[in-house]
């Protein structure tokens, strides 16, 4: 049987339907001068018949079985005697004729083209000729031969194969791209066709392979590969320490295409070798590592292709394994998340099933019945206990695996004896299938709910026993001695919150199970010992049962004020207070040292003392810290008003407010959270303490910076009010305006910690896009920011700034206004912070922000047309007017007068007028705003601002915009046209014809019906994709 091409090998070829033949001639320019072609010679019968079975080769691949079967009959027939005697031939043939005859044709392959789809069927049509003649040649040899020599023996089709690859080698090296392209295509194809190869040719193959993965074309790095990825796998450990190697050509082989699949910039060469390298256990990572490569179809032949036939994942690394997942399912690609999914719950649940057949590809013999044992394996394989968490991607692999195994969907089953003895796979498995039935709208799946879950009093139960066995075990931790080990919790940690996470999506309509999961989740709250995870879980739960109506909410706050009150009673009795008095609520918050002067007492006392001290010291931060989280959990889940409900008050001024005044760092930052989010709920609360937060920012450590920034943006985002100017309070308001700028001014600026500069100008966006910030500084700040040197290893800034920018600009008129007044500074800022740079520090290009800048103030790409481009006809309906071109003028006015009356630099004035010649101006504009920018080009072109002919003709063309949008007659100024730089031809910038259309908006092409028929205008030579596509991999 004839060999077939191995399934690692892939190409990249485009297959064209054109059928022509192309014919390489004798030309020195498509060879290398050390290539001898051989002679045409005089035509023949064995000529007649190659050329002929190469002619129907190259026609369609359907026949190429029956035409190998025919060409190797002529190969017999020239290279063996005939076993008919009694019938020769016409002519006599041997077997170097037959190898010219061949290689002829081989030479007429080289030029052509990859296109040509008659090139990739003769490739394939001499594979297979080769590896069945090979095959049929290796049947003639005896075996006793090959076990005395112990290779193969040299017979008439490894010849022709040493022939074939002498003269491609001679090929690898030509001046032509497609001679280069089809004998480095020929040659990997050999390689993967056949199973040996003579040594000689071995190492010059690799050799001359390798110099092509150099190659300046990618199709032929992509063929190359293809060849080496075969040679890899037979590499030995001679070949690395060769001594004979031509400038380590032929050292190294793996190494350098390893480096290949990391640094290649073409992305079917990295495919390639990704499908093609060995895998092993030195390979494997590198391979692995394309999951993250920037070609989507990389990523996705990994998880459909290497990941199925590498076999049993669980051979993988944990770690491997968990990334595998979290880089496939939150892929951008939708394909590549596709293929991962396919890939966890079609061949990894049959790996841990046991299901998978061990024939060729890994294929699996027949769909086998769902196990559910096997599915808990797979959950414990990816380490559910830390990827089942709220940022884990074990619940996005249990919703694509539900969405793809209706059979499972439909075999799970959750009896009583299922919930007696859970497991952390166990219950995960319970919580993803009842959160994939929720979020489906099918009624289908909310009746297997209720078929396969517990109804609410079940599951209190449940919970309730769970719960007591870890509050069991956290109890005898903390009696243990010393000498004794810790007993792990987290599996009981992880159970408990997946029962409380099923406890939230249930209906608590049933007033008896809705007593029953009240009353223990009441009873939970109050134990001290509960990790804080599981007490934020079971206050969300509680704030469910108890409804969300007003009622609902005051019962539920009173609920959680008693529990806070119980916590810190469970936890200041295991040290009782001097003269045994009963330490009250408040003595939590007290401070540690006694203001009531004592007497001094001996040094044993004094050591006593210190004891104690720093022991209560202790219980009074874990008391703090324990009853400031279940605050802060509440204070999440409520949304009345802060005096509407009495309960609240209490806490804020017995708890929140001490614990804000507190010299213990921890105390006073989870203090400072929960008063924020009281602020959020009461205004005046809010304006109370703005100043707190201010100076918490300014005297603050790193962390509390951050907290007091975010704290400050919610504040101001849900009570905007509070920066509005009155008339009563203008001062303190503008004061507290001044402070607020000040603050963000300096985070943006905050160069040595990037995470406090990455809040603060995240923080100040989402203000200013809500229109709560109107500052035309802190605009500037931003925008220089955005350009800055410094902040380019700031990914969060450059991400955050690269999406408010164009948003900012194009979303209202006023936002734009601002930008064009701040675009001047702008500009002369970054010209300085140019000429500043020190050696090795790159910054993006003058003309590239002018043109940025030019596009953020254009009027056509507003989305939320305004007063000035809508009117209103006789009938009420709605129309767009012409665009109005203010905000360019008033740009261009701004341009001008820091260029004529401000004495900048050389630079500046050129970038300036520069950014003049790219504005939009039209007659829709200010009559007054025209008269004006018209009068300073002209005072700019009399006072010659402009140096150079680039400048000139940007104000020329300004110039001539201006008078056409004014309806004015082109006037013949002298000293304008002694200005202007004259253009090929002979012609001067006014004359061309193109560029006065270029320059003036044509009204007919802009006037739009209505807003109903077409909608938002689009604008065209829009920058705001390529800014978000530059920025969004920072």
């Amino acid at each position: 049987m004839p060999g077939r091409v191995s399934t690692r090998t892939s190409t990249a070829s485009h297959i064209s339907r054109n059928s022509s033949t192309q014919i390489l001639n004798s030309r020195r320019s498509t060879t290398s001068p050390t290539v001898a072609v051989p002679q045409e010679g005089p035509e023949s019968t064995l000529r007649t018949q190659i050329c002929s079975i190469f002619n129907d080769a190259q026609r369609t691949t359907a026949g190429h079985r029956k035409l190998v079967v025919s060409l190797r009959k002529v190969q017999e027939s020239c290279c063996y005697e005939s076993i008919k005697p009694g019938k020769e031939a016409r002519e006599q043939f041997d077997e170097d004729d037959f190898n010219v005859e061949i290689a002829r044709c081989v030479i007429k392959l080289m030029s052509v083209k990859k296109s040509e789809g008659v090139g990739d069927r003769i490739v394939r049509f001499l594979g297979f000729f080769l590896r069945h003649a090979s095959d049929k040649d290796a049947v003639l040899v005896p075996e006793s031969e090959i076990n005395e020599t112990g290779s193969f023996s040299e017979t008439a089709s490894t010849r022709l194969t040493s022939h074939i690859l002498s003269i491609l080698l001679q090929f690898l090296g030509s001046k032509e791209k497609t001679v280069r392209y089809r004998s480095t295509q020929l040659v990997a194809h050999v390689i993967n066709s056949l199973d040996s190869i003579d040594d000689e040719y071995y190492h010059l193959l690799k050799m001359g392979l390798l110099r092509r993965i150099r190659d300046k074309e990618p199709m032929i790095r992509v063929q190359a590969v293809l060849g080496l990825g075969r040679l890899a796998g037979n590499e030995d450990d001679g070949d690395q320490e060769s001594e004979n190697s031509d400038d380590d050509d032929v050292s190294g082989l793996l190494e350098k295409l390893l480096d290949a699949i990391q640094n290649d910039p073409s992305a079917d060469v990295r495919r390639s070798l990704l499908l093609n390298l060995p895998l092993t256990a030195s390979t494997l990572p590198y391979l692995l590592e394309r999951a993250r490569d920037l070609d989507a179809a990389t990523r996705r032949a990994l998880y459909s292709r290497l990941l199925p036939a590498l076999g049993d994942f669980r051979h993988l690394s944990l770690s491997m394994r968990e990334k595998l997942l979290r880089w496939g399912l939150r892929d951008r690609d939708e394909n590549v998340r596709k293929a991962t999914a396919r890939l966890f719950r079609e061949r990894w649940i049959e790996d841990c099933a046991g299901a998978r057949a061990n024939g060729e590809s890994g294929a699996l013999r027949e769909a086998v019945p769902p196990s559910i044992d096997g599915l808990l394996e797979l959950l414990e394989r990816i380490d559910v206990v830390n990827s089942g968490v709220e940022e884990g991607i074990a619940s996005g692999a249990m919703h694509a695996f539900w969405d793809g195994r209706l059979d499972y969907v439909e075999a799970v089953s959750f009896a009583d004896p299922f919930w007696d003895h859970l497991s952390p796979e166990s219950a995960f498995m319970a919580r993803s299938f009842n959160d994939y039935c929720h979020q489906q709208a099918n009624d289908k799946y909310q009746t297997l709910v209720e078929e396969k879950m517990p109804e609410v009093t079940k599951l209190a139960f449940f919970l309730q026993r769970y719960t007591n066995n870890l509050v069991d075990s956290l109890c005898r931790n903390s009696d243990r001695h010393e000498a004794d080990e810790e007993e792990d919790t987290v599996e009981q940690e992880f159970i408990v919150e997946q029962l409380l996470h099923i406890a939230k999506t249930l209906d608590y309509s049933d007033e008896v199970g809705r007593r029953k999961m009240f009353a223990l989740l009441r009873e939970t709250l109050s134990i001290s010992e509960l990790p804080d995870e599981i007490t934020k879980l079971v206050v969300d739960v509680l704030r469910d049962v108890c409804g969300a109506e007003a009622a609902g909410e005051r019962e539920f706050c009173g609920v959680v004020i008693e529990a806070i009150a119980e916590v810190h009673d469970a936890i200041a009795v295991d040290e009782p207070a001097p003269n045994n008095e009963d330490e009250s609520f408040h003595s939590a918050r007290s401070e540690i040292s006694d203001t009531t002067p004592t007497r001094v007492k001996g040094p044993r006392n004094i050591a006593g003392n210190e004891e104690e001290d720093g022991a209560k010291a202790i219980r009074e931060i874990t008391i703090n810290m324990k009853c400031l989280h279940i605050a802060q959990c509440m204070l999440q889940n409520v949304e009345v008003n802060l005096h509407q409900n009495v309960h609240l008050v209490t806490m804020l001024n017995n708890l929140v407010v001490p614990a804000v005044r507190s010299h213990e760092a921890p105390v006073r930052e989870k203090g400072l959270v929960c008063l924020g989010l009281g602020c959020l709920l009461d205004k005046t609360l809010a304006d109370e303490n703005l100043i707190l937060f201010i100076h918490c920012f300014k005297n603050g450590h790193d962390t509390l910076q951050m907290t007091a920034i975010h704290i400050l943006a919610d504040i101001l985002t849900s009570h905007p009010s509070l920066l509005a100017l009155k008339d009563a309070e203008s001062a303190d308001v503008a004061a507290l305006q001044k402070s607020i700028f000040k603050l963000f001014s300096k985070g943006m600026k905050a160069e040595h910690a990037p995470e406090i500069q990455s809040a603060a100008t995240t923080a100040l966006c989402k203000l200013m896009l809500t229109s709560v910030i109107q500052d035309e500084d802190l605009l500037k700040q931003a925008v220089i920011c955005y350009f800055d040197p410094a902040t380019k290893e700031n990914g969060g800034v450059r991400q955050a700034l690269s999406y408010f920018l164009p948003v900012y600009c194009h979303s209202r008129r006023d936002n734009m206004e601002r930008m064009a007044r701040v675009a001047g500074s702008v500009m002369h800022a970054l010209v300085d912070m140019a000429e500043e740079l020190d050696e090795g520090e790159e910054m993006v290009g003058i003309s590239m922000v002018g043109n940025m800048l030019v596009d953020w103030t254009d009027a056509r790409k507003l989305v939320v047309q305004d007063e000035a481009n809508v009117s209103w006809d006789e009938a009420g309906k709605k129309e767009v007017k012409a665009i109005n071109g203010d905000i360019h003028l008033d740009l261009a006015e701004s341009l001008l007068e820091n260029a004529i009356y401000l004495g900048c630099s050389r630079e500046d004035k050129r970038a300036s007028i520069a950014m003049l010649g790219k504005l939009y101006i039209t007659a829709n504009s200010s009559t007054e705003k025209l008269k004006k920018v018209t009068e300073l080009v002209i005072q700019a072109i009399d006072d010659k601002i402009a140096t150079d002919a680039a400048s000139r003709n940007a104000l020329n063309k300004l110039h001539v915009a201006l008078s056409r949008a004014m309806g004015e007659p082109r006037k013949s100024k002298k000293g304008i046209e002694d200005t202007f730089a004259p253009l090929e031809g002979g012609r001067t910038t006014i004359e061309e014809k193109g560029v006065e259309e270029s320059i003036l908006a044509n009204e007919n092409d802009l006037k739009v019906e209505s807003v109903e028929d077409a909608g938002v205008m689009e604008a065209k030579d829009s920058l705001l994709d390529e800014l978000l596509t530059d920025e969004e991999d920072l």
